[in-house]
């Protein structure tokens, strides 16, 4: 890992909590200025708070599934800064009640529209500034649910979380030649508070065993300063004592 990351803008979805607030941690150590968005005020300010006491940061208040919201906010991102060098897709959402006998048809519009749609959005809104500049990094977080679909998980999160692996390889074929790339990022259980939209959360002593928000920092740490002429197609990561190989994930949860 030898690129420097100073001066480098980095903007992150879903960058108030959980895996995007990591990331954005790390970059901003490392010297890049992180543009973080989230869609709950309070949320952004706790974040920017603890941002701006590391390095040099920003949030904006955004809704990654209205497109021209979206659009608005990478233009403004490039109108102040002139580039856009990495986009973290890190927005991310589930229905609690998720399975197919409960689930509404408006929590799936819900999941689909933050974690696909929002994702497409994003990736559309920079495209063209990092084909100008002649390179950039997008990091879609996908999950572990990406490759191996689960109950647990539901049919809303696991169809979302496939189909940015689909959306990244489009970016990677279509875009490699403005020296473009794009990451798959598949984490298995991450402690995070999206944990607390299951069923049943996982409890504390199961939540310290699992891979933790500062891990999934260092990993996007990693895609950031690996050299321009290197792409990391997918990056799958999972908690050493991995839940799913030890099975009782996979029944229906408890409602």
């Amino acid at each position: 890992m030898v690129k420097s990351l100073q001066g480098q803008i980095a903007w992150i979805t879903g960058g108030g909590s959980g895996i995007g607030l990591a990331g954005a941690m790390a970059l901003a150590k490392a010297g890049a200025h992180v543009v973080i968005s989230g869609r709950t005020q309070a949320t952004n300010d706790s974040a920017l708070t603890t941002l701006q006491a590391i390095g040099s940061a920003e949030a904006l208040l955004l809704d990654v599934a209205d497109k021209h919201a979206v659009q608005a906010a990478a233009q403004g991102i490039l109108a102040k800064h002139g580039r856009i060098d990495m986009l973290i897709n890190s927005a991310g959402t589930n229905a609690t009640q998720r399975n197919f006998d409960v689930v509404t048809t408006d929590a799936w519009d819900d999941v689909v529209g933050i974690n696909l749609n929002g994702s497409f959005y994003c990736v559309h809104a920079v495209l063209p500034a990092m084909r100008a500049q002649n390179g950039g990094l997008i990091v879609n977080v996908s999950s572990w649910a990406g490759l191996y679909a689960s109950k647990l998980t539901g049919p809303a999160y696991n169809t979302t979380k496939r189909a940015l692996l689909a959306l990244t390889e489009s970016i990677n074929m279509e875009e490699c030649q403005y020296g473009i790339r794009a990451t798959s990022l598949l984490p298995g259980e991450v402690a995070t508070p999206i944990l607390d939209k299951r069923p049943t959360p996982p409890t504390q002593e199961q939540r310290d065993r699992m891979v933790q928000a500062q891990d999934m920092g260092q990993a996007l740490l990693f895609l950031a300063k690996m050299p321009a002429r290197t792409c990391i197609n997918e990056l799958v990561i999972s908690p050493t004592l991995n839940r799913f190989y030890l099975g009782g994930l996979e029944a229906p949860p408890a409602r």
